[in-house]
């Protein structure tokens, strides 16, 4: 395994762990004053409706979290074999377009959260795909 191949695994690691915390934030927290503030939901009554799609996006971003974890793993156990950083880099991708996505649409107050959402993917792909 290249030191890239491992720099690439530490990235898509830490946003996969990222988007756990987005599974918290979206599918826990939204119930909470602190989780509605940050997506800008200000009266507990404009929550309701709401929170179907926070708790679907949340669980979104969980499961693309451990498809990230499990390409990890997979590259652990057998350095050699492509399909481990195959899925690594599918998983980084999603997350990739989805920060892209989120920077494009927005309001400006979210875009660190776009940034750090899409950033440490990409960075991932680039540097497992320049490892290989």
């Amino acid at each position: 395994m290249t030191a890239l191949t491992i720099i690439g695994l530490v990235l898509a690691g830490m946003a996969a762990t990222l988007h756990v915390a987005f599974f918290v934030l979206e599918s826990v927290l939204f119930r909470l004053p602190f989780g509605r503030r940050v997506f800008g939901v200000r009266a507990e009554t404009n929550s309701a409706p709401l929170r179907l799609f926070a708790v679907n996006q949340g669980v979104y971003n969980l499961a693309l979290a451990i498809v990230v974890f499990v390409g990890i793993v997979l590259t652990a156990a057998e350095p050699g074999s492509i399909a481990g950083p195959a899925v690594v880099v599918a998983g980084c991708a999603v997350m990739a377009v989805a920060g892209a996505a989120l920077a494009l649409t927005a309001p400006p107050r979210l875009l660190p959260a776009a940034l750090a959402q899409g950033i440490p993917p990409l960075l991932a792909i680039v540097a497992i795909v320049a490892g290989h």
